[in-house]
């Protein structure tokens, strides 16, 4: 079974692809979607989620390979940019250590990258929080709060209810366990593709250290710290979000934004 995703723009425009975060789907990029109609936008649905649900099980490594894939039989030029939130900026880090020559700039926000010594920590908050969750995931009450905690816009509800009823026990312990695991992929530091790393002012406190570790890691880098916003920031800001990345992918200067 293929991977599901939407296309949007001209086919023989330079290539952007959307990378969604655990437990959503590509829905939360609909007002990036919109403004780059200039570009050809493909937009999947990762392994276990949305339209993609039944592709399983998820894994980072095999979500790269799918998304390789997708870059060399769906794209104009055999490149496209990436642009990824959370999980999706993870899968990106894995494609730019596995096929650099794929991708033309990357930007990648609210990318954990797990440290050795946050090892034992992070798969028991895993544990309790899949004990915790569970339960209650598929309740209105909880996934308004949920949305409160990321600062959705209410608008989003109804998409936001259907990627989290479709995902069930199993598959929520793979994802998260593959998200809350991942480790910066070996090589990375080789690379010479040019990456913006990015987290919002309001994110969690590991997810800023790893925008740090990162920045060592890769040559041609740069971080930016969105204010006044937290770790979905393109759905809390899109217009912001929109500058930037369209600056990033464009060679311009982020200087004053």
């Amino acid at each position: 079974m293929d991977l599901y995703f939407k296309e949007t723009g001209p086919k023989n425009a330079e290539a952007i692809i959307f990378l969604h975060g655990s437990a959503m789907a590509g829905w939360i990029w609909d007002e990036q979607i919109k403004e780059f109609d200039d570009y050809h936008c493909i937009v999947p649905d990762l392994p276990e989620h949305g339209k993609s649900i039944n592709i399983k099980p998820f894994t980072i490594n095999k979500s790269a390979e799918m998304i390789s894939e997708i870059i060399r039989n769906h794209t104009s030029n055999g490149k496209a940019h990436l642009i990824g939130i959370s999980l999706g900026s993870q899968i990106i880090l894995k494609i730019l250590s596995k096929n650099p020559e794929l991708v033309d700039h990357a930007i990648i926000s609210g990318a954990l990258i797990q440290r050795a010594k946050d090892n034992e920590s992070l798969l028991k908050l895993l544990d309790y929080s899949i004990n915790v969750y569970e339960p209650v995931k598929n309740t209105d009450f909880f996934i308004k709060a949920n949305m409160r905690t990321y600062n959705m816009p209410k608008c989003l509800f109804d998409k936001f209810k259907e990627s989290t009823l479709i995902i069930k026990h199993d598959s929520l312990y793979r994802i998260l366990n593959e998200n809350m695991g991942f480790k910066r992929p070996d090589g990375i530091e080789k690379i010479e593709v040019p990456v913006l790393v990015m987290a919002g002012e309001k994110d969690y406190k590991i997810i800023k250290d790893s925008v740090d570790d990162l920045l060592i890691s890769l040559q041609i880098s740069e971080g930016y710290i969105a204010p006044n916003v937290g770790h979905l920031w393109n759905l809390e800001d899109p217009n912001h979000f929109n500058l930037i990345l369209r600056r990033w992918i464009t060679n311009n200067s982020l200087e004053n934004i």
